[in-house]
């Protein structure tokens, strides 16, 4: 009998250790994918770019006061997710012109600074301008690019907790709309030399697809990107990852369609992530009901994904 329960004492025993470690790996699994699926809050994504392209900002034209008030809300959400300033209370004035006609513009520029290569910054970068008011009319531009602001001030929030091993500067640039002004007058004016930035993230209308693709261009302009980029479109996702639109296919060649060009002249790598221009482009319509709330929610979601990766890049 004595042997009996010793024998039974010890199964119940193994038995208690396996359910633990089931659950302690159960635990972990699962903490994983919440950490995938909880990078940022999709509510104020969604709320972000609602707000900006609201007829509030009257479509966010460089110069006017519904620019500055896009750059107000910028500002306060990078003060509020704990962003510092990377230049006089994040503002970077420059005066130029377009059309004959003369222009002040305003990048708004935070910074985050890296834990393990703080000497070493990648730029991450999305337009706030748009195209302001036409015949009393006002363009709000939703995709074009609420989108890739609102997912600029994600990657905020999800640095506040999750600290990037490159010091990260996050750039609202202007004037995009009116030829690259605004990034133009950044790369001649880097604030940080111009040798201490490894890449150029850049988000331009990522929020809608009637197939569910985003392009990302620039894989080609540094060998471990490409590497990279080869690998992590390959696996299955919810949206499609397409690397294209750079010259070496068929398709429209978008090397130097938005700021990222900037960065490229000056022979600094990049990626461009952008979806293909729809019926709303450029026009009135392009407004917030236009835009597809799930996949862009996981377009922002592999971005950051794909942004960990880089950052562990030796350039």
């Amino acid at each position: 009998m004595g042997l009996f329960l010793y024998l039974h004492f010890r199964f119940n025993l193994t038995t208690m250790r396996c359910k633990v470690l089931f659950y302690c790996l159960l635990f972990v699994v699962l903490s994983a994918c919440a950490q995938g699926k909880t990078m940022f809050d999709a509510d104020l994504l969604l709320s972000d770019v609602k707000i900006l392209a609201s007829d509030m900002f009257e479509g966010r034209k460089t110069g006017t006061e519904g620019s500055k008030k896009a750059r107000n809300y910028i500002i306060n959400q990078f003060e509020t997710l704990e962003v510092k300033p990377l230049i006089n209370a994040f503002e970077q004035g420059f005066d130029f012109s377009y059309a004959n006609q003369k222009y002040t513009g305003t990048n708004v520029l935070g910074i985050i600074h890296g834990a393990t290569k703080p000497e070493e910054y990648i730029v991450i970068s999305a337009h706030y301008d748009h195209l302001g008011i036409q015949n009393s009319t006002v363009y709000n531009g939703a995709d074009d690019n609420a989108s890739g602001v609102s997912a600029l001030l994600a990657f905020a929030q999800y640095f506040k907790k999750n600290p990037p091993k490159h010091s990260v500067i996050l750039a609202a640039f202007d004037a995009e709309e009116l030829g690259l002004e605004g990034s133009k007058y950044y790369v001649k004016h880097p604030i940080v030399s111009e040798d201490k930035i490894v890449c150029n993230i850049n988000m331009d209308m990522i929020s809608r697809s009637n197939n569910s693709e985003l392009f990302i261009v620039g894989a080609k302009t540094h060998k471990s990107l490409e590497a990279l980029l080869n690998e992590f479109t390959s696996a299955s996702k919810k949206v499609k990852l397409t690397l294209g639109h750079d010259g070496s296919d068929n398709l429209e060649d978008w090397t130097y369609s938005s700021d990222h060009a900037s960065f490229y002249r000056k022979e600094i790598p990049f990626l461009y992530f952008g979806v293909a221009d729809h019926k709303d482009y450029h026009k009135h319509t392009d407004d917030y009901d236009k835009i597809h709330p799930d996949f862009y929610k996981e377009v922002v979601r592999q971005i950051i994904l794909l942004f960990n990766k880089i950052d562990q890049i030796t350039f």
